[in-house]
């Protein structure tokens, strides 16, 4: 099998453009690029996955290309046991089907391919078995364009027995990807827009995987330490820190050129298993993917009635009827108003909060969970309520409206402070009820102060009364004898009446 895997890459070495296009399109790859590019490509598709159908395309597209003018003309026959090779063609003479057993050395010279063009990984130079179960895929990260694929997702296989294992990976960036690199904007000083990430995940082939470290993890790119998002520092007592996991940005410790780039991962083995891939990746902003939202993610304002109308339609199942609904135009994650009012299409409910400060939260930290109900909301859920939107240039001066069940809906003002001046009757101790004052302002006449038998009545103390208000009692006949205005308060507030409160 080595010997054939030799051959194959000699063959396609000899290949021109044409013939690299015919040998990628037979399996699926793409066509496109420069002749080195497509070269690149070939090789690897020999060394990892070089089934009886490539290598038979592989001699078939050589013997095409290397036939003679006669040949092609004459009755079809069994192909000759022995066809002669071009001088020119001399590199390749170890492509012999009379005589598997002896060969012409090859005159090339000592390169590794594999370690040159070929994206193996722990150490693997020989061709692996063509794997029969799924490839690992990874989830969709909204802040991350993919534009090329390094190194598919590849199971990290340990070495030995021992707890730290290391496992490297060597490859080659081409021209454009290099040149994609260096003309892409800058982020931030240092942080290109576009990037070389390396991602980690489990290894399930279940279901798309989100990005998880192993432990002990340290990444090396050319025998410098990359940084690895720390932990988040943890308040709660008993609970272990977690770790951010998201793409490690290698493109500042890599050779920007035709060099060669060894990444070695560094991580723990402890039974579970994972799997890494190198990506060539366009970074986004949250600004950039708020845009993209409001593009092609407004959902229209009749449409967002419909959805009112049906959340407010009335169930005969149910015993109690909903004749509106309350939105209340406060963000919930800021609790400032609205500005971009959205919500994923999976949520239930009706209420929003702001698509500005929730990608930035994102962009920060991402979880993607609604605010509101602690569901999942990814990006690709997102819609902006146009319904609400417009109803937020309208109502400018209210923070909450109310939905009815016919669509529309009606602001809901704030309530006013309550007076705190009491709104009960005022009895009159041994008497009649008094009010609290006439419709002309003017108050009743107080009681005679001769009682029955020329007795004065019993003074009766006010207990709601603290301390305070005998104080400013006394200023005030105070104020009386300096010469200021005087107010004779009646004698019937002062000791003759009690509060119904």
């Amino acid at each position: 099998m080595a010997a054939e895997l030799v051959e194959a890459k000699n063959m396609v070495m000899s290949f021109r453009v044409s013939d690299l296009q015919t040998l990628l399109g037979f399996v699926g790859r793409s066509k496109s690029g420069l002749k080195h590019e497509l070269v690149t490509r070939a090789l690897q598709l020999v060394q990892f996955d070089c089934s009886p159908e490539l290598f038979k395309k592989i001699k078939e597209i050589y013997e095409t290309r290397y036939a003679k003018p006669s040949d092609l003309v004459q009755t079809p026959q069994p192909p000759p046991q022995h066809r002669p090779l071009p001088e020119a063609l001399s590199l390749h003479s170890s492509y012999d089907r009379s005589n598997a057993v002896a060969r012409t050395a090859i005159s090339t010279p000592n390169i590794d391919y594999p370690a040159l063009y070929g994206k193996y990984l722990n150490g693997l130079g020989r061709l692996p078995v063509k794997p029969v179960k799924p490839e690992v895929r990874l989830v969709k990260l909204p802040f991350y364009t993919i534009l090329d694929e390094l190194l598919k997702p590849t199971e990290l296989v340990p070495q030995n027995n021992e707890k730290l294992q290391e496992s490297p990976c060597v490859f080659a960036l081409t021209p454009r990807q290099v040149e994609q690199i260096r003309n892409s904007r800058e982020l931030q000083p240092g942080v290109k827009a576009v990037q070389v990430v390396l991602r980690i995940c489990y290894t399930d082939t279940s279901c798309p995987q989100e990005d998880q470290y192993p432990p002990n993890i340290a990444v090396k790119v050319n025998h410098s330490y990359c940084s690895v998002p720390g932990y988040y520092p943890s308040n709660k007592p008993g609970v272990e820190p977690k770790r951010p996991c998201r793409p490690i940005n290698l493109t500042h410790l890599m050779y920007l050129s035709s060099a060669t780039n060894r990444i070695t991962v560094i991580w723990g083995n402890y039974g579970k298993s994972y799997s890494v891939g190198l990506f060539l990746v366009r970074q986004t902003t949250s600004a950039e993917l708020l845009q993209r939202l409001k593009t092609i993610g407004i959902k229209h304002p009749e449409l967002c009635k419909a959805l009112v109308k049906e959340k407010l339609r009335l169930d005969p199942e149910s015993e109690i009827a909903t004749t509106g609904v309350r939105v209340s135009l406060i963000c919930p994650l800021v609790k400032m108003r609205l500005s971009v009012p959205c919500r994923a299409e999976t949520c239930a409910h009706l209420q929003c909060f702001d698509a500005v400060f929730y990608l930035q939260m994102n962009e920060k930290k991402p979880t993607w969970m609604c605010p509101v109900c602690d569901k999942p909301a990814t990006y690709d859920q997102l819609m902006i309520d146009g319904l609400l939107s417009k109803i937020l240039t309208e109502c400018e001066d209210a923070d909450e409206i109310e939905y009815l069940v016919d669509g529309s809906w009606c602001p809901i003002k704030a309530e006013k402070e309550r007076s705190y001046s009491p709104q009960c009757p005022i009895l009159v101790v041994g008497g009649s009820t008094v009010g609290t004052s006439d419709v002309n302002g003017v108050l009743p006449p107080a009681p005679s102060t001769n009682g029955e038998n020329g007795k004065v009545p019993a003074d009766v103390v006010d207990l709601t009364l603290d301390s305070s208000s005998s104080e400013e009692e006394e200023d005030e006949e105070e104020d009386d004898d300096d010469g200021g205005p005087k107010r004779k308060l009646p004698r019937l507030y002062q000791k003759d009446l009690a509060s119904a409160c």
